[in-house]
């Protein structure tokens, strides 16, 4: 499967080591810094470094290469849908790292037009593929949770002036937005996943207590009511000192707890069901090694990608979870302007109707 990256920045990485495992064909890459190509490659070299070609302009490397069939898009955020739609236009298929949008209209956009093209569509939330998080899932698809109480997302991270001085659109409300749609998008994406996916309710608060050289929140916090009557709260944040400290799911059900902990939802901090076997007895502990934040699912991702081109069904993180996840972070930012509850479904906002707020 002949493949193509847009975006050579820091979560690149992952991407090429997820062609490299999967073993497509690498045909061109594409950054607007045509030295970010050789840093990149210079992390991580590519099955077939010599044979790929490089641009600057991803329009001209789609229109010149017509034969590649699969491109990550890994820029700033707010040209992910962008680019996004220009390549569904054309018929290729995507994967879109996080967020998939800056607004729920794009979004919307995205889904509608995949479907009409019939492109594969998937939003890069990889951390669904962690062991730790799979087995959660599994336990409650078998129903073994029972009715679910509550459950909660805690991210707790650092990120200093040095990591939003290595790329000035971080932290602006037209590229990026804050902790909460950047770093903490991927556990929202779990909790949302996790209590059911139909929100009722979602009630935010956002502050910038110490990253004040950005327009946008360093922590916030928000309750969630679900339609099925479980209720969640979230916590994310990059004011922790001097580290990355955990980011941490737990899930509370009348028949059993479990908490996933570690600094990306990694390992299993607790399991206990009240219908336990022999097999719970290695879940109990479990830890899952990563060489950074963002875990080892783009490879699982990326193969289930390829495998739902291939065989044509939908894949397992489709357009629509990326919309929820974004749509759970806007609803929060309303929240916040307003100071009222939002109900979901959010029919439109975007993350630069919140200029000004800080």
């Amino acid at each position: 499967m002949k493949y193509a990256l847009i975006g050579c920045g820091r979560i690149a990485v992952n991407h090429v080591k997820a062609v490299n495992n999967n073993n497509l064909e690498f045909v061109a890459a594409c950054d607007t810094v045509p030295g970010n190509i050789d840093i990149l490659f210079g992390k991580i070299e590519p099955n077939n470094k010599d044979g790929i070609a490089r641009y600057t302009d991803y329009k001209q490397m789609i229109e010149e290469h017509p034969e590649i069939e699969l491109i990550s898009i890994a820029t700033p955020s707010g040209i992910h849908a962008e680019i996004a739609l220009f390549c569904i236009d054309h018929g290729i298929n995507v994967i879109i790292e996080k967020p998939m949008a800056m607004n729920i209209a794009d979004a919307d956009e995205i889904i509608r037009r995949s479907e009409e093209k019939g492109v594969v569509v998937s939003a890069c939330h990889q951390n669904r593929f962690n062991i730790a998080v799979q087995k959660m899932r599994k336990a409650l698809e078998a129903g073994r949770f029972g009715t679910i109480s509550h459950g909660s997302i805690h991210v707790r991270w650092n990120r200093n002036k040095a990591y939003y001085d290595q790329a000035p659109w971080r932290g602006t409300w037209q590229d990026d937005g804050g902790c909460l749609m950047n770093q903490c998008i991927h556990g929202i994406d779990l909790l949302r996943w996790m209590m059911g996916g139909e929100v009722e309710s979602v009630y935010g608060v956002t502050r910038q207590q110490f990253h004040h050289y950005l327009e946008a929140e360093d922590v916030g916090m928000a309750v969630v009511t679900f339609k099925n009557g479980a209720i969640a709260t979230i916590e994310g944040t990059t004011n922790v000192y001097p580290k990355n400290l955990e980011e941490t799911l737990y899930l509370f059900g009348e028949k059993g707890t479990v908490k996933i902990g570690g600094t990306s939802t990694n390992n299993i901090d607790v399991w206990d069901f009240a219908d336990e076997s022999e097999e719970d007895q290695a879940n109990k502990d479990l830890k899952e090694a990563t060489s950074n934040v963002y875990g080892n699912g783009h490879t699982s991702l990326f193969a289930d990608v390829m495998d739902s081109i291939t065989n044509h069904h939908k894949p397992y993180v489709d357009a629509v979870a990326g919309r929820n996840a974004l749509e759970m972070i806007l609803a929060i930012y309303k929240s916040m302007k307003t100071g009222q509850p939002v109900k979901l479904p959010l029919e439109d906002f975007a993350s630069t109707d919140m200029k000004g707020t800080f």
